[in-house]
């Protein structure tokens, strides 16, 4: 198949001279590097990049499949873009990623919006050109959710970011939370060759390129496939001596794999940023069970621990589900004190959503709505309140940021980032972005710092 692939794409001109492309994407951080990808492949097709349908020769939409709430958002977006597609016989109109990975919903897709040219899933990418080439050409919906993982490690990409990268280290994932479609949409966990992830980083670092966020499912689980004998604190330290590079991040971790040799990489390794994504999911060890989460809430508060304790100012953040089914007040209150507990710096928290296919979609589910809204704003309360006084401690303190550009809310003001992913809002000349600078935390918000910029780094 990636033979026969590279012999049709060799054979395609570029047909995308002189037209436009507008990528939507939804989910993860491994759906926007996916976008990256795809826009890479787009403009050595010809193709330029625009922010507006209406000038758009081509959209995609890259879908999510995590929770309801993004597929009912792209319903709602090809609703919209069929009088578009009506005024533009020409636009293709084409649908990817992880929701359309699911054979049932890519047919339903065609069936249901008859606009739609391609539909095809996250296993596609190397085969994207010929399938927008074939789309172009025919008037009948394309469906590509071939498992053919082949080709994936020859495809550009393009960075959103003048300074940062997203490098994923290992597709898929093996773990079958109950709630979880990842492994049906994302196969099972292939870890990517060392080599191949160095070759890539010294690239990047290359073209000035100054901090990567590895990515994964469970970056935890990266080399277990692999037949050398490496782990991912060994890939962190590999990496760590590439020169060029300033920051490094990872995500996201599972608990039940984070050992304490990443630990005692994280706290060595001078170029590793202080920050986990560590989800709990839930504080109740009766709930946790459910999950197939293979890990207890007294384990998981032990970890915590033992980072916090070998490295001094980590931050942790988490996601956290509530309203799984079956879930009682006892269980939530659990939650509630794992969350008191641990003092995560922010989580993510929503309301459990059923995915069919997996196991828990087929658990009782004897929670109201409006219960399962009111224990989300009680938990919402409670980190808000302690995200705030965590931010607090930072008041007064000289503090290291890579500035990433004007805020989205006020032009006039910088954000940065801290080591630890705190975000920073400064007043500071706009050539900063890419930089790194010294501040001095004056204000504590919820969800942000204020600062002012005291010296720029280099």
């Amino acid at each position: 198949m990636q033979s026969q692939t590279r012999e049709i794409s060799e054979q395609i001109t570029c047909f995308g001279e002189g037209k436009r492309y507008m990528i939507t994407t939804l989910g993860c951080q491994m759906n926007e590097h996916d976008s990256e990808v795809m826009s890479a492949m787009l403009e050595n097709l010809g193709y330029c990049p625009t922010d507006l349908p209406e000038e758009a020769d081509l959209i995609i939409i890259n879908t999510c499949a995590v929770r309801k709430k993004p597929e009912d958002k792209v319903a709602s977006m090809l609703g919209k873009y069929h009088s578009l597609k009506d005024q533009k016989k020409e636009l293709i109109l084409a649908v990817g990623g992880c929701m359309t990975q699911q054979e049932e919903v890519a047919l339903y897709i065609k069936n249901r919006f008859k606009q739609v040219d391609l539909v095809f899933g996250t296993h596609a990418l190397p085969r994207l050109p010929y399938l927008i080439d074939q789309a172009r050409k025919n008037k009948e919906t394309i469906i590509d959710i071939t498992e053919d993982y082949s080709g994936r490690e020859e495809l550009p990409s393009k960075p959103f970011s003048s300074f940062h990268a997203w490098v994923p280290i290992i597709y898929g994932c093996n773990n079958f939370c109950a709630y979880c479609l990842v492994p049906y949409v994302r196969g099972r966990e292939r870890s990517r060759r060392p080599e191949d992830i160095i070759s890539e980083v010294r690239s990047l670092a290359g073209r000035n390129y100054r901090e990567i966020t590895l990515l994964g499912q469970n970056v935890n689980s990266y080399g277990q496939d692999l037949e050398a004998d490496l782990t991912f604190a060994k890939l962190l330290g590999d990496i760590g001596r590439v020169e060029g590079l300033t920051r490094i991040r990872f995500m996201t971790s599972h608990p039940k794999d984070l050992s304490p040799e990443l630990i005692e990489a994280v706290r060595q390794e001078e170029k590793v940023c202080e920050h986990f994504h560590l989800p709990v999911q839930a504080g109740s060890n009766r709930i946790l069970e459910k999950m197939n989460r293979r890990y207890t809430r007294e384990q998981y508060l032990e970890l915590v621990k033992e980072i916090k304790s070998a490295i001094p100012g980590v931050s942790i953040t988490s996601d956290i589900i509530v309203g799984f089914p079956g879930e009682t007040g006892e269980d939530f209150a659990d939650t509630l004190d794992l969350i008191k507990n641990v003092r995560f710096d922010s989580a993510f928290a929503f309301i459990y959503s059923p995915r069919k296919g997996t196991r828990a979609s087929r658990m009782e589910d004897n929670i109201s709505y409006n219960e399962k809204e009111k224990r989300l704003q009680q938990l919402n309360k409670v980190q808000q309140r302690i995200s705030k006084e965590e931010n607090e401690r930072l008041v007064g303190k000289i503090m290291e940021v890579m500035v990433e550009g004007p805020s989205k809310s006020d032009p006039g003001m910088q954000t940065g980032r801290l080591r630890t992913n705190k975000l920073v809002h400064f007043k500071g000349p706009s050539e900063l972005t890419g930089k790194l600078a010294l501040v001095e935390i004056t204000e504590a918000r919820t969800w942000n710092l204020f600062a002012e910029l005291k010296e720029v780094v280099d």
